[in-house]
């Protein structure tokens, strides 16, 4: 039997951390939800823990509270659109590795569970979006976490009635079916998403990199 999982999980102001969030607060396989933000969420729950801290670069005064939980569902994240390459360089894999690298000194025992998109580039060449997220996967799996996973999602169908979707969902929230039903891989919604990193967690898988076709099957099992 798998132990109960204990989850950090950052991105919970933004639409997929708050949908995962959603989907583990209602999965009987976890015992413990904390999200780290840096204004309150607003949510509360029996299961459910918050730390608010402003500064993610340095985590040195919480790390208290970052001990006992196997594992990280690392959901924060930037769009590349209208950022230039050292702002995005600096939030997308300066942050992350440092708040992995604080992760897996605490946590010997955690699954990190990354949330990257389609088209990442493995083999990190160039400075573009895909390159700097390809260059962050390759770098979270050196690291001595229990196992990684990096999530290569498409387009994502929100939560409906959850707080934190993106306004222009509400424009293009029909190319969900048409997609779905041209191009599968390329469309999965949140509750398949955060099924997958739970079940990921509890049996493993055989690779670290889980496209959109992954997502879905592993979804439909969790």
């Amino acid at each position: 039997m798998s132990k109960p999982i204990r989850v950090i999980i950052t991105g919970a102001t933004g639409m997929v951390g708050e949908g995962v969030m959603h989907q583990c607060l209602q999965h009987p396989a976890v015992e413990a939800v904390l999200i780290i933000n840096r204004k309150p969420s607003g949510y509360s729950h029996p299961k459910l823990k918050e730390v608010v801290h402003a500064d993610f670069y340095n985590l040195l005064p919480i790390e208290d509270e970052l001990v006992g939980y196997n594992a990280c569902y690392f959901c924060l994240g930037i769009s590349s659109i209208g950022v230039n390459k050292d702002d995005y360089y600096k939030t997308t894999y300066l942050l992350t590795i440092g708040v992995a690298q604080t992760l897996s000194a605490l946590n010997t025992d955690m699954t990190f569970c990354y949330v990257s998109g389609a088209g990442t580039d493995s083999k990190a060449k160039g400075t573009g979006w895909a390159a700097v997220k390809g260059k962050t996967e390759n770098d979270l799996m050196k690291l001595p976490f229990k196992q990684v996973f990096a999530f290569r999602p498409g387009f994502i169908k929100p939560i409906k009635g959850l707080t934190k979707t993106h306004s222009f969902y509400k424009y293009i929230s029909w190319l969900y079916p048409v997609g779905r039903s041209l191009y599968p891989a390329g469309f999965t919604t949140l509750q398949e998403l955060a099924a997958a990193m739970i079940k990921v967690t509890q049996d493993g898988y055989p690779t670290p990199v889980i496209a959109g076709k992954d997502i879905i099957a592993l979804g439909k099992t969790a």
